[in-house]
């Protein structure tokens, strides 16, 4: 695929009663064509604290023309004040599933 047909998995963790209006809104206005929702267990550091939360993990598919607009969605949408929203490209894959990652997802913003 050329560069403007790029593949970009964005991921983000959210709190488990959010995700699944997450995943839906995103892949309803076509921002992505597919969205993965697994449960975890995060441990950070939050003002001063050490935390311990259940949350889902969501790893969408989008194509890189579109990261920019569904970080913006999800900053929207998401509850948590710094929500973690990591874009990594695919640097090779099956075509016919990156393809199919393409036409899923809008042609313009």
């Amino acid at each position: 695929m050329d560069t403007e047909h790029e593949i970009v998995v964005i991921f983000c963790t959210i709190p488990a009663a959010e995700s699944e209006v997450m995943a839906r809104a995103l892949v309803e206005r076509r921002l992505v064509a597919c969205v993965n929702v697994t449960p975890v267990h995060s441990y950070y550091q939050w003002k001063g604290e050490f935390c311990s939360e259940p949350e889902h993990l969501l790893i969408a598919k989008t194509k890189k023309s579109m990261a920019e607009a569904t970080i913006a969605a999800i900053k929207s949408l998401h509850s948590y004040d710094v929500p973690e929203i990591i874009a990594v490209p695919i640097v090779a894959g099956y075509a016919p599933y990156l393809e199919w990652v393409h036409a899923g997802t809008k042609d313009e913003v």
